[in-house]
Order: structure tokens, then C-alpha cells, then sequence
């Protein structure tokens, strides 16, 4: 999808958007170089088809916490939600497909040093889309919060 109507696919936004050294930007918004770095696992890419565009909130997870709910316009705008930064993130394809579709209780990423982050930014995205946390996910949660009490949260959406 291009939400922005300005020929890069949501992909495409997320790569630039992440990009440590930006890349190449080419016709029809094909991406060449740059590095990005992928926080589950505290690694730097070099190339673009070595990551994936992860939802945070796996989109099985979000259907299953109230998104089953939701217009299909809704549903469309929660898969290609660029307007946090966190919603979407660039990671290793590794760490991606061993994440699957799980909540926190089930798997934190590879790396102990990104599991605040991951924490703030699940939350942050439960929040913001009105969706439910079950008993197991918000022992996780809290239990991860309580060791990283200064770690406040993403920027929350505008609720307007």
C-alpha cells in the first residue's frame, strides 16, 4: 500500500524511515544500499531483503484482541499504520518469523537490551488501537515493566 500516494509501498516508508545510512532511492522507490538496524536482535543490515516489516502487535494478535471488530477500512489502516514509528519496524527476517504471531508472554526479542523498548512499544500500540491484553500478556507486561520502571512510553496517538 502507498498510503501517501508518493510511490513507495509502506515497506519502502519503514526501510527509509529506519534507514542508519539512508539508501539510494530509485525509480518506482527501489532502494539500493543505506544500513538499517534491527532492534529485536542488535543487528545492522546492509541489504533491504534481509529484513522484514514487522507489525509490532502481530496482526493475528490484533485481530484476536478486538480488531475482528474493526471495518475493513480500520482493519487496512492498522496494517499500514505509518503515522507512529513504532508501529512497524524494520528487523532481521530471523528474528521476525521467530516471532510469528505471539505476544510477549510467548516470545521478547533475541536481544535482553531491546526487551524495555519492545515492552513500551507493544503497549504503546495496544493503546492506541483500543485493543485487549490478555492475563498471560499483561503478567509479561508488568512483570518486564517493573525492571525498567524509567522507561516511559512512545508518544501515544492523538486520540481525536
Amino acid at each position: 500500500m502507498d498510503a501517501d500516494h508518493d510511490g513507495c509501498s509502506t515497506r519502502a516508508e519503514v526501510l527509509l524511515a529506519e534507514a542508519v545510512t539512508p539508501p539510494q532511492v530509485g525509480p518506482g522507490c527501489t532502494l539500493t544500499g543505506g544500513q538499517r538496524y534491527s532492534y529485536y536482535d542488535d543487528t545492522t543490515v546492509d541489504q533491504a531483503s534481509g529484513l522484514d516489516v514487522d507489525h509490532l502487535v502481530p496482526l493475528a494478535e490484533a485481530w484476536d484482541s478486538g480488531a475482528y471488530a474493526w471495518t475493513p477500512a480500520q482493519r487496512e489502516a492498522y496494517a499500514s499504520d505509518l503515522a507512529q514509528p513504532y508501529h512497524l519496524a524494520a528487523v532481521t527476517a530471523r528474528a521476525n518469523r521467530s516471532k510469528a504471531d505471539k505476544d510477549p508472554a510467548e516470545w521478547l526479542p533475541p536481544s535482553e537490551s531491546a526487551w524495555r523498548r519492545y515492552i513500551a512499544e507493544w503497549t504503546a500500540v495496544k493503546i492506541n488501537w483500543n485493543l485487549t491484553v490478555d492475563a498471560a500478556e499483561k503478567t509479561t507486561l508488568t512483570t518486564t515493566a517493573q525492571e525498567c520502571p524509567n522507561t516511559p512510553l512512545p508518544d501515544l496517538a492523538d486520540p481525536s
